[in-house]
């Protein structure tokens, strides 16, 4: 497995404990949909919370988040209808990013709750 996926999938879990940690139930993790994909999904505090989940192994280019673009935020957006119409979910819905940088066995963790709105 290459090692950037590896690191991906390390982020994800760490997200994950994080998040449960915080009071969120994970409905979802990894779901995909006719070529749409979000990181994880959960319901907290009466909202269904759609995550993107970014993670890199240093910030020498950036903070994680601001990988988070436009493009991504209108095909999050998309899978989520997608999603609430499947599932037939009637809550309001948020977005959120968690950002991480994880350097050996160490990782640093921001939760950015309602991080863009629907457009």
């Amino acid at each position: 497995m290459a090692q950037h996926n590896e690191l991906g999938r390390k982020g994800e879990r760490a997200a994950v404990n994080y998040l449960e940690s915080k009071g969120h139930h994970i409905l979802e993790q990894n779901w995909r949909l006719h070529g749409y994909e979000i990181d994880i999904i959960t319901t907290h505090g009466g909202y269904i919370v759609f995550v993107e989940v970014k993670t890199r192994a240093s910030d020498q280019w950036g903070d994680p988040e601001s990988f988070v673009g436009i493009q991504r935020m209108r095909r999050m957006i998309r899978a989520a209808h997608h999603y609430l119409l499947r599932e037939q979910i009637d809550l309001p819905a948020r977005f959120d990013i968690v950002s991480i940088i994880w350097e050996e066995e160490h990782c640093e963790l921001e939760h950015i709750e309602d991080a863009f709105m629907a457009f």
